[in-house]
């Protein structure tokens, strides 16, 4: 059994009642969305939110139906901003499969996007779902605000360390932090749980962030991308701005000057690389990463121990762990 599976077990059924539950919201007599929808619905990947969402709400009590109306509407509006990021970055793959604008093109891609958002908030206004809805719809927000700011820092190559936090929280911690208030939520729990939810989901996210930034310092094919993306991308992640405040003038405009002008380049790109790693960027990082799981896993051990809660906190190491 895999870790994933082991995590998964409390909530077995549920998930494995998910995935219809999914299709039967999407259902339209138009052929082309059918099939795009399909082909969506099989590049599900690990499930991670789903999985969150009904853990977090059998940590608080019993899994119902609008806990599932709850991990919907987080796909739906999830699914949407990654059709539609893909179009405005022109990517044309995601964790190895093909993006929906590569196979269909952009304006189909941009209309299957508005499809799914439409979906989610008929969703939450036809079943009442208003609470949900808006903890998600703020998600959607702030994943906006924070991928704006990074394309002006990007720009800029001026990020701080204070602004990166603010970025990964904006963009990844958010729409986790969603999940498990939502969970938390669609089962009445108080308002004290909700916030413990929020906290805990926040660090979690973090966490998932910064072993996300990590992976771009790490050679091998088992990621989803290749290494040193990020700094193709101009994407100044937390192990590179540690490494340019601990460095010296020269060396830091000569590494700026590599990014603006040659971030393109593989062999100056591995410069960077080896640079970020002498200047013990790497190491500070993976520190940083553990503090917010540590601080995950103390929220958990405020509850009563159970096999949920079991689950979530080897969801909290599986993040930081993973190899993809």
């Amino acid at each position: 059994m895999s870790t994933l599976d082991k995590i998964k077990a409390p909530i077995r059924d549920e998930m494995s009642g998910f995935e219809p539950f999914f299709r039967q919201q999407l259902k339209t007599k138009i052929p082309l969305l059918s099939i795009i929808t399909n082909y969506i619905i099989r590049r599900k990947g690990k499930q991670m939110r789903p999985m969150l969402v009904f853990l977090t709400a059998k940590l608080h009590g019993n899994i119902n139906d609008s806990t599932f109306m709850a991990a919907t509407l987080i796909e739906l509006l999830h699914s949407a901003t990654l059709i539609h990021d893909d179009v405005v970055d022109e990517t044309y793959q995601r964790r190895g499969i093909f993006s929906i604008n590569a196979l269909w093109k952009s304006k189909i891609a941009v209309l299957v996007g508005d499809f799914f958002l439409s979906k989610g908030l008929l969703i939450a206004l036809d079943n009442d779902q208003i609470g949900t809805l808006k903890i998600v719809s703020n998600a959607v927000k702030e994943m906006s605000e924070g991928e704006l700011l990074q394309i002006e820092k990007s720009r800029k190559l001026d990020i701080t360390e204070e602004v990166y936090f603010d970025i990964i929280k904006k963009k990844t911690a958010t729409l986790i932090t969603a999940c498990t208030k939502a969970g938390a939520y669609s089962v009445n729990a108080t308002e004290e749980q909700i916030e413990n939810m929020k906290v805990f989901g926040e660090n979690l996210g973090i966490a998932f962030q910064i072993r996300d930034d990590l992976f771009d310092y790490e050679s091998g094919t088992l990621i989803g991308k290749p290494t040193g993306n990020d700094i193709k991308e101009k994407k100044m992640t937390l192990p590179l701005i540690y490494a340019l405040r601990n460095s010296t003038s020269s060396e830091k405009r000569k590494i700026l000057n590599l990014i603006r002008r040659h971030n393109k380049n593989d062999k100056k790109i591995k410069e960077i690389v080896q640079f970020v790693k002498d200047k013990g960027g790497i190491e500070y990082t993976e520190n940083i990463m553990t503090d917010y799981s540590d601080k995950a896993i103390n929220i958990l051990n405020k509850y009563p121990d159970s096999e949920v809660k079991e689950s979530l906190k080897e969801l909290v190491k599986y993040t930081i762990n993973r190899k993809k």
